[in-house]
């Protein structure tokens, strides 16, 4: 079993990875959320960051929804649950069967991302984190 910070290079290698397969045009990652549990909310926040610099690194756009935002723009209920964002996810996408939850979680995010570039609303601001990260990898590429 790999350390934290080998699992974190191991987790934003992969991710850079298929980055590079697919080339998509946005990066859409779920904002921070606070879990009961300490430990997890931190180690999903070094995750995140993770996916941040793998997304930065390639100069991919990026944005950023609440988990209530993704869900208002999937199902028309900010507090809708976890099974109707899958059911609704598989009703837009024409998906036959049951979806991982993460794999729908996934999904709902970049549809919520596409509704909202549909509707020609000016692309999400990136976070200060983001910004902040794009800035400080710049910086290191100019040494």
């Amino acid at each position: 079993r790999l350390d934290l910070a080998h699992r974190l290079h191991a987790i934003a290698t992969r991710a850079g990875e298929v980055m590079d397969e697919q080339q998509p045009d946005a990066v859409v990652i779920e904002e921070a959320f606070y879990h009961e549990s300490v430990r997890s909310t931190l180690v999903l926040g070094h995750v995140r960051g993770a996916l941040l610099v793998a997304a930065v690194q390639r100069g991919l756009a990026l944005a950023e929804y609440s988990p209530r935002e993704i869900k208002l723009s999937v199902t028309g209920s900010g507090a809708a649950s976890k099974d109707q964002v899958a059911f609704m996810v598989r009703r837009l996408l024409g998906l036959k069967g049951a979806l991982l939850p993460d794999a729908s979680d996934a999904l709902g995010a970049a549809l919520c991302h596409l509704q909202r570039a549909r509707r020609s609303e000016p692309a999400r601001a990136m976070t200060a984190a983001a910004k902040s990260l794009e800035a400080l990898l710049k910086g290191r590429a100019r040494k």
